[in-house]
């Protein structure tokens, strides 16, 4: 957590709120979200009286595009959060690590209690290639349509359980724990089978299920869980927990064929499926 539809929405509430706001400065506490500079003033110099001027994504990364060619780039790893502040008068979170207050007022706030976020710069034109993270993500399932014979090359070419194959970064970036489950649900297939056995008819409902489910969470605004460590930009749950077919929801009955949810353990995950209605 976050996934890919919750990075999204962030990123649809950054594209409203940042685009076009000058940074006037930048306060780190702590270095751990911007391990990869050795000093706060490599870091702070590089934003400071630079302008956002786009706002992008790549899997479960948000890229801001700033004024000068570089892109501050950020992960927000298992808990980090960004908040956006209409004052500086606003009480400051707990575990607040990077600070930026713009020139026309208002404050981003990266908050992340567990630290396995970052924040950085890079220049823009060769992300793809120079950031390592970012070189090697697959396809994009929200913004690269296919046809569903592709689809299938694709998926048949990975020989990997279902599950393993959509949360393969290399091949679809973003998806994980949670979406994988919810996606194969709703295409009737188990995590288990191995993606070079489906039928072209269940290639199909796999792709469908794919966008859709993606789609769905994106529209009801990501899945806050319990420990609540997802939120949007002005700090509200999302909604799609309340959707989930699976996940988490063990022993309850299925909403498909009123069988009990299972849940099986497999390298250190957990996986929610209906063993009656995916086969």
């Amino acid at each position: 957590m976050p996934e890919l539809p919750e990075v999204e929405v962030v990123r649809r509430d950054l594209e409203r709120e940042v685009v076009g706001k000058k940074i006037k400065s930048v306060e780190v506490d702590g270095m751990r979200s911007i391990r990869r500079y050795r000093q706060r003033k490599l870091f702070t110099s590089e934003l400071e009286g630079r302008k956002i001027t786009a706002v992008s994504r790549r899997g479960k990364y948000l890229i801001m595009k700033l004024d000068d060619g570089n892109a501050l780039v950020v992960h927000l790893g298992m808990s980090g959060q960004l908040l956006r502040a209409k004052t500086a008068r606003e009480a400051v979170p707990k575990h607040t690590h990077v600070t930026i207050t713009f020139t026309q007022g208002g404050q981003l706030r990266f908050v992340d209690p567990r630290t396995f976020g970052e924040m950085f710069v890079s220049p823009y034109a060769g992300l793809d290639q120079d950031v390592d993270e970012l070189s090697h993500l697959g396809i994009d399932p929200l913004e690269s349509a296919m046809s569903w014979d592709y689809f299938g090359e694709l998926v048949a070419q990975r020989h990997l359980k279902l599950k393993a194959a959509l949360m393969d970064q290399k091949f679809l970036a973003g998806i994980g724990n949670i979406y994988s489950d919810e996606i194969l649900f709703n295409a009737g297939l188990r995590w288990d089978r191995m993606s070079d056995s489906l039928s072209p008819e269940e290639v199909r409902r796999l792709y469908r299920a794919l966008v859709e489910t993606l789609q769905d969470a994106v529209k009801y605004r990501g899945s806050s869980l319990a420990d609540e460590q997802y939120v949007d930009l002005f700090g509200k749950k999302g909604e799609y927990q309340h959707h989930h077919k699976v996940y988490a929801r063990e022993g309850e009955a299925c909403k498909r064929c009123r069988h009990v949810i299972v849940r099986e353990k497999t390298g250190g995950r957990s996986t929610f499926f209906c063993a009656a209605c995916q086969v």
